[in-house]
């Protein structure tokens, strides 16, 4: 990932999409589980490091452990963004210290997949 700002977060989103039904028209999105990283602790809690705004970096989001049985006609959504208020706090990506930021910045944040950059989503399944 890359980031114009010194600090962002990343959140992720594991959602059952329900097919439209009688009790609700267009289908129902329900969250299953969620996960964040907060971008000057991606690589340890103790030793924050701000990110070099532009530069392309490794993130990893991990998501608590769950187990779901998906019914037919039911899809499985992985939800990508850099917040989940009101869920998470949030972050002002100025880099400022945590909880004493002076103001608020709009990060442009990138997730890059190639090659070079390889990206991936782990979900295990377990045979039916």
């Amino acid at each position: 990932m890359s980031s114009s700002a010194p600090d962002t977060d990343f959140t992720v989103k594991l959602v059952d999409v329900y097919p439209e039904n009688e009790d609700f028209a267009d289908g129902l999105a329900l969250n299953v589980t969620d996960g964040i990283t907060r971008a000057r602790y991606r690589k340890s809690y103790t030793k924050p490091q701000l990110l070099e705004p532009g530069e392309i970096t490794q993130v990893r989001v991990s998501l608590p452990p769950t187990s779901l049985f998906f019914a037919p006609g039911h899809r499985l959504r992985v939800d990508i963004s850099s917040s989940n208020w009101p869920r998470f706090d949030v972050n002002p990506n100025t880099g400022e210290p945590v909880g004493r930021h002076h103001r608020i910045e709009v990060a442009n944040n990138a997730i890059h997949h190639s090659d070079t950059y390889p990206s991936q989503i782990i979900l295990p399944v377990i045979p039916g």
